[in-house]
């Protein structure tokens, strides 16, 4: 039963991201959205951790909230962008999902 994780908050910030990975089974999706895309970033002090989690799952990240934030072409190699309408397909292709606040 494959989910799909939402984070919206940065994880220079909060522990969001920390406890979504604690917490999610290989297979699952995880999205990251708004601050949250920082995460992403190639270079980061987080960049690791993030490596780590697409061992076995899939990481995305929102385009738009990439754009909004001056971070276009910085994703890091394996982390795929989506627009809105790849959000909703992940909703729609994963039978559960989990908002990390």
């Amino acid at each position: 039963m494959a989910m799909l994780h939402i984070v919206n908050k940065s994880p220079f910030e909060r522990v969001a991201f920390d406890s979504c990975l604690a917490h999610a089974s290989a297979g699952d999706a995880i999205l990251m959205i708004e601050d949250a895309v920082v995460g992403a970033v190639a270079g980061s002090s987080f960049s690791g951790k993030v490596k780590a989690a697409m061992a076995d799952k899939s990481v995305y990240v929102l385009g738009p909230d990439l754009a909004a934030r001056g971070l276009e072409g910085k994703a890091m190699e394996g982390v795929t962008i989506v627009d809105y309408a790849g959000f909703v397909d992940l909703t729609a292709n994963n039978d559960t999902t989990q908002s990390w606040l």
